[in-house]
């Protein structure tokens, strides 16, 4: 779909590329204030789980729980968030974030009030990525 940022997005975001499932995209978020986020999308423009395949939407689960899993281990947080929203970027997608309770907006979810971007430096990005494709491998 031309008009979806997110059917676009895994090539105009090429330096955040983590990597490239069977179903999906998974790419480093640019703003990091929370450590670790991370986006899930699908290859396929889709709005909803239940437009997919039961066998697609299963194996996409498990694309989904990899990811979360691999997160966990690299930044050991005290939860990870799952969001599956879909309303303002209507593909599916999720935002897989590492949350602990450090942080100022715990307990609440990420939108719950407005922050400062947090862009890293180039190589920061990189050395991030590169401990996510670690754990995956």
């Amino acid at each position: 779909m031309t008009d979806c940022p997110m059917c676009c997005r895994w090539d105009e975001n090429s330096d955040l590329q983590i990597i490239e499932l069977q179903h999906s995209y998974v790419t480093l978020n640019r703003d990091q204030y929370f450590p670790g986020y991370t986006l899930l999308f699908t290859k396929c423009h889709a709005t909803e789980l239940f437009h997919l395949d039961q066998d697609v939407r299963s194996a996409l689960m498990e694309e989904v729980t990899t990811v979360a899993q691999a997160l966990y281990a690299v930044y050991a947080p005290d939860k990870m968030n799952y969001e599956l929203l879909g309303n303002m970027v209507p593909h599916i997608h999720w935002h897989i974030v590492p949350r602990f309770r450090s942080e100022p907006l715990w307990p609440r979810p990420i939108w719950a009030e407005p922050h400062d971007e947090l862009c890293l430096p180039v190589d920061e990005y990189r050395q991030r990525i590169e401990r996510i494709r670690r754990e995956l491998a």
